[in-house]
């Protein structure tokens, strides 16, 4: 980044940009909110560091640990090649029975000392993280990587050159799709990304820099940071994510280049839908509902209103349920039709209502 993007002092008033003078204008096109969409994926950058170039990529060189069976589908330990000499370990679920391409869903694992156990294994965690099975019995073909530092991948991201874990989570996650577009059992025109908590911002963050995912499903994974501890970043500025938000920001949400607002907006005119809990202790929910606020008017704008739906089930930090069968039938309307129409049938539920 040679010139610096604009700064914007108020992250939820998205129908503006600045020009390279600082002069502002209305958006008031979809070529308008393109330049403030650019300024926020710039502004992104300056906390978590450049998107790596293509310099970087390397054959996946796709690795079968081991193989078994759940009910439903085929869980295969794999690892896969994300940079020269550096391969992430994961488990790719294939649904059993599967006619012709299915959707794949990436699911990155919520905080956990076992990481992609969490999504993928029945034994492990609480059986509300296990969307990588749920969605495989569902249909689906289901990758869920380790994150830096978790279950057996324990990369450190800053002797790699980068300055934050979250933006080598975005690299690794978007070479994650270049593997679910390589595999013959997938439709690389409907890929989506689903988490909760860790896994819940991880995908928001890929998919605000990889379109080739289509459907996005965060569960309790962020809020607006003035109201993230009543405005202390500290959370969000250890090394597991961006120690700039310390270092140069002094965790002060009135200094951060960029907030959750124009995230989610940035991902409009795709489809959108997130799980907030009413009681979760780390993303207080009425800063939610200000993300949301703030960008369904970018929807709007782009003729997707209907693509950004928010659900507010009661319980704490965690994906309930109904709630959870709610967001797999909202992605079988994004990402379908299915191929095991069986296996939906058995999880389906009512699609949501828009919020």
């Amino acid at each position: 980044m040679t010139n610096p993007p604009p700064f914007y002092d108020d992250h939820a008033r998205l129908l503006a940009y600045k020009d390279a003078e600082g002069r502002e204008h209305p958006v008031r096109s979809p070529a308008d909110w393109a330049k403030r969409r650019e300024h926020i994926l710039l502004n992104m950058q300056l906390v978590m560091g450049p998107l790596p170039d293509a310099s970087r990529r390397v054959p996946l060189d796709r690795r079968t640990i081991e193989e078994d069976r759940l009910p439903g589908c085929r869980r295969l330990k794999i690892t896969f090649a994300v940079e020269r000499d550096d391969y992430v370990p994961a488990y790719l679920l294939l649904p059993e029975q599967l006619k012709g391409q299915a959707p794949a869903m990436l699911c990155p694992h919520p905080s956990g000392p076992r990481g992609k156990d969490s999504p993928a294994d029945p034994s492990y965690d609480s059986p509300n993280v296990h969307f990588a099975i749920e969605l495989a019995q569902r249909g689906y073909v289901t990758l869920a990587p380790d994150y830096p530092g978790y279950g057996e991948y324990p990369c450190d991201p800053y002797a790699r050159g980068y300055v934050s874990a979250t933006m080598k989570g975005i690299w690794n996650h978007m070479r994650a799709v270049d593997l679910l577009e390589s595999l013959p059992e997938v439709d690389a025109a409907r890929i989506g990304t689903i988490g909760i908590s860790l896994g819940g911002h991880n995908s928001l963050f890929v998919a605000v820099f990889d379109s080739r995912i289509r459907a996005i499903v965060s569960c309790c994974g962020f809020n607006a940071f003035p109201k993230y501890y009543g405005g202390n970043l500290t959370g969000w500025s250890h090394k597991g994510y961006m120690p700039r938000i310390a270092e140069v920001y002094g965790k002060d949400p009135r200094k951060m280049p960029f907030d959750f607002p124009e995230i989610v907006a940035a991902l409009a005119p795709r489809a959108f839908f997130t799980c907030s809990t009413v009681d979760d202790p780390n993303f207080e929910v009425s800063g939610v509902r200000d993300c949301i606020a703030a960008a369904r008017p970018v929807y709007e704008l782009l003729g997707a209103a209907d693509k950004l739906v928010a659900e507010y089930p009661a319980g704490g930090h965690d994906f309930p349920p109904q709630t959870r069968q709610m967001a797999y039938a909202w992605l079988d309307e994004q990402l379908g039709p299915l191929r095991n129409p069986r296996a939906a049938r058995n999880t389906a539920s009512p699609p949501p209502g828009r919020k």
